[in-house]
């Protein structure tokens, strides 16, 4: 900026100069003078700097060092301009060929320097379709400078040898000046900042008009356009020289249609043509018709072009959004995603959020992919109003999202997406059904300085350990969490392959009157592990819930219960189910075709639940109103039982034995209720006689009988089938 001030300082010095000396020479003219190459030293240095900046592209330094060169030989020729002007006898504003010769050179430079800069072209078709456009405007503005500024300056002159120099030097000047104004629309601005290119070709423009104050001159030999001119042109060469070295190198991204303006500038040129053909001709009666029909016709082509110019442009945003966005949620996809998260982390921290719907395939499968694809765009929604706009969204494919979160370290993105969580929790109506979008997040940020890559490679680990960890939870990436990962999603697979080979087995432990008679049994699930040996479910159903088995797992425990219990006894049938079964989409219509096929009445199911479900009431209250009994589970063990007796719809409670110091509470406010209570884990008869001492009539545990296979549930059936 410091520079850009005295660069304009200079400027003004030129102009005052100028203006003290419109009424009559004052010496010493070489005042008049000192501004002008002065002036040209400070863009020079400027340039030369960003040719000595590495993290500017080749393209942008060699472009620099072209407008350095001509910046430099402008000062040289502002010297010899000044011998010319004042180092004879009488001051003079005729140019010594070698003057004229410098300045060509400079503006040869300068011209180089703008061909060499890239275009936004690519292949041949586009690179001739660029230089139509440009040719035309450049033959535009040669007809337009030609008719008003060069022709009056012959004429004026009486074409004298050395103003046919002059004039044929301005006309270049013109052209470089329009050549230049026609690259800041169509030049590839990846390698030239914007703002830098706008702030050269107005530069530009401002000698172009000079032409239009040479009259003032004429008949004022010690004074000369270049005295103020040059120093003006240089203040807009410095600030586009400052814009550039402000600005920060991005790598080139393609263009789309309607980003491509110059198209309209062909247009534009006919117009400016037509406008000089009026001029010319409309003193001529007998040429008007014809002049109006040719501008007309014109008109109209070009009105035609211009609208299937838009049309096109449109069409290839359409394509050009369709290659960078997800169909069916109009999120960003994986490829604008990388491009994205690439440029935050080149500008600071930034975190990475990866989410995956938890028991997604299951919606799909249930319900079709009609529901699954309404999830989707919810959970895109829901995501999106989540974030900050600055941040990304996107949809890598699947079930699978991802935000990048920019300028944001781990704590705010891990607030960031425990609100997602929260924005998720809310039902999704799908098809007529219910869906709770459950997700895991994975966080991965910048702090250590990994790539892109690497950020969501962290983020990926991290979202299998909060899946693992049962899922709908968030977590950070630490060291050492891969292991971790990796060990539990081999055992998940051994499990996804045990479930499927038939190597789990069901045991059964009853579930009787405190007087011994068999009212139920639950059944419990085995794992006949082939290196381990039978593995009990303390040992992999965790590994279930976190890997999402568990929702096979438990449709296999249910119909196998139902199957092997079903035409052998009438006693009660219990079933463990698991939070994650329940959110399950069609679990209910699921636990409904099984009874269905294998012929056991509703009433003799019971699901125990545990207090983990109490958010998932829905499928449970259909479940009851067919027929199907509910338990809770593990009562007394957790924080909130109490209001859960009122919340849930439930049929019976199971008492843990651990908790008979509140029990006749317990027993109470259950009569009151009108359920059931069944102490679990009865191990003493110490337990049994104090659980019948205060009312319980129902019990299960060791004291009563261990879990044992299906034919042995059947024996302790007989009896009571004889009564």
């Amino acid at each position: 900026m410091t520079s850009v001030l005295l660069s304009a300082a200079i400027a003004v010095y030129s102009v005052i100069a100028v203006a003290a000396n419109l009424a009559g020479p004052r010496e010493p003219l070489l005042l008049l003078w000192l501004a002008a190459p002065l002036s040209t030293v400070i863009p020079a240095v400027i340039a030369t700097r960003i040719v000595l900046t590495p993290r500017f592209p080749r393209p942008t330094r060699r472009f620099w060092a072209h407008l350095a060169g001509c910046a430099a030989l402008c000062g040289v020729a502002a010297v010899m301009n000044i011998v010319d002007a004042i180092g004879g006898e009488e001051p003079t504003q005729v140019l010594s060929p070698w003057t004229v010769a410098v300045y060509g050179v400079a503006v040869l430079v300068l011209l180089v320097g703008m061909f060499r800069l890239p275009l936004d072209a690519s292949g041949r078709g586009d690179r001739l379709r660029v230089a139509l456009d440009g040719g035309t405007v450049l033959l535009a503005a040669t007809v337009f400078m030609w008719q008003f500024v060069s022709a009056p300056m012959l004429e004026a002159s009486g074409y004298h040898a050395t103003q046919l120099i002059a004039v044929g030097f301005t006309l270049v000047l013109e052209l470089v000046t329009v050549f230049a104004i026609v690259k800041v629309a169509i030049a590839g601005r990846a390698y030239v900042a914007a703002p830098a290119l706008r702030l050269f070709a107005i530069g530009l423009i401002i000698g172009v008009l000079s032409g239009v104050v040479q009259g003032l001159t004429v008949d004022r030999p010690h004074l000369s356009t270049a005295q103020f001119v040059i120093p003006i042109v240089m203040i807009c060469a410095t600030a586009a020289a400052e814009a550039q070295l402000r600005a920060t190198p991005a790598p080139p991204r393609r263009s789309t249609a309607s980003q491509r303006s110059y198209s309209v500038l062909p247009y534009l040129a006919i117009a400016g043509v037509d406008a000089v053909l009026i001029c010319v001709a409309w003193p001529h009666a007998d040429l008007r018709v014809v002049l109006c029909a040719a501008v007309a016709l014109a008109a109209m082509v070009v009105s035609r072009q211009i609208t299937t110019m838009r049309e096109n442009a449109e069409l290839v945003d359409r394509l050009d959004h369709s290659s960078t966005h997800d169909p069916l949620t109009g999120l960003p996809n994986r490829a604008l995603f990388n491009e994205r998260l690439a440029a935050a982390i080149a500008h600071g921290p930034a975190a990475v959020a990866l989410i995956d719907l938890d028991d997604f395939k299951t919606v799909n499968d249930t319900l079709g992919h009609g529901a699954g694809d309404l999830l989707l765009v919810s959970v895109a929604q829901r995501l999106s109003e989540s974030v900050r706009p600055q941040d990304t969204v996107a949809r890598l494919g699947g079930d699978e999202f991802v935000v990048l979160l920019v300028g944001v370290g781990a704590d705010e993105a891990s607030r960031t997406a425990q609100r997602m969580i929260g924005a998720l929790a809310a039902p999704v109506l799908a098809g007529g059904h219910e869906l709770l979008a459950r997700a895991s997040i994975g966080l991965a940020d910048n702090h250590d300085g990994g790539d892109a890559g690497e950020m969501l490679r962290q983020a990926d680990i991290a979202m299998y350990a909060a899946k693992h960890g049962g899922g709908s939870d968030v977590q950070c990436y630490t060291p050492g969490m891969a292991g971790a990962v990796a060990h539990t999603a081999a055992l998940g697979a051994e499990l996804e392959d045990a479930i499927a080979d038939g190597r789990m087995v069901l045991e059964y432990q009853p579930i009787v009157e405190l007087d011994g008679t068999l009212i139920g049994a639950e059944a419990l699930v085995r794992w006949q592990h082939p290196e381990r040996g039978t593995l009990p479910p303390a040992e992999f159903v965790p590994v279930a819930e976190r890997t999402g088995a568990i929702v096979p797992l438990g449709e296999w425990v249910l119909r196998t219960a139902c199957t092997e219990l079903g035409p052998l006894t009438p006693v009660a049938i219990s079933v463990n189910v698991s939070a994650r079964e329940l959110s399950s989409p069609g679990f209910a219509e699921r636990v409904t075709r099984v009874l269905e096929e294998t012929g056991v009445p509703p009433h003799r199911l019971t699901l125990e639940i545990t207090e983990s479900a109490a958010g998932t009431v829905a499928p449970l209250s259909e479940l009851r109103r067919r027929g199907v009994r509910i338990a809770l589970d593990d009562f007394g063990t957790g924080t909130s039982s109490l209001t859960l007796l009122h919340a849930l719809p439930l049929d019976r409670v199971k008492l843990d034995s651990s908790f008979l110091h509140g029990a006749a509470g317990v027993l109470a406010l259950a009569a009151a209720s009108g359920l059931e209570v069944v102490a679990e884990r009865v191990e003493t008869a110490a337990q049994a006689t104090r659980l019948a001492e205060l009312g319980c009539h129902a019990a299960q545990g060791f004291h009563f009988a261990p879990p044992m296979p299906a034919s042995a549930i059947t024996a302790l059936a007989a009896p009571s089938l004889s009564r």
